[in-house]
């Protein structure tokens, strides 16, 4: 496991961060893993499981919060909404785990309750 002032700062650093909240209560088993990051990128150890930490957290996403934040982040770039759906049901196939196929209509209770 990390070195204890390693572990200090990832916990700091996930209160700090809420997408961090659902991979927080799960221990980081990935030693490995960052030590090949460090290894093979200019990455110091912290940084490096900080970079494992928000891949878990993006893969930890629900279709609902992948939904509300892409919607979110597309209307931020000046998208409508006909386009801003479109988009979201062309990306969500290609997701880490494939959701079933949502309509226009379940998209925006989704996103508008």
């Amino acid at each position: 496991m990390f070195p204890a002032r390693f572990r200090a700062d990832i916990l700091r650093r996930r209160a700090l961060a809420p997408q961090y909240r659902r991979v927080s209560d799960r221990s980081l088993p990935h030693d490995d893993l960052v030590d090949h990051l460090v290894r093979s990128t200019p990455l110091r150890r912290g940084e490096a499981a900080r970079v494992v930490l928000d891949v878990l957290a993006y893969f930890d996403e629900t279709t609902e919060e992948f939904v509300r934040r892409r919607h979110q982040e597309l209307r931020s770039g000046g998208l409508k909404n006909p386009e801003i759906f479109e988009r979201i049901t062309a990306e969500l196939p290609h997701r880490a785990v494939n959701p079933p196929p949502l309509s226009l209509r379940q998209l925006r209770r989704i996103v508008y309750g």
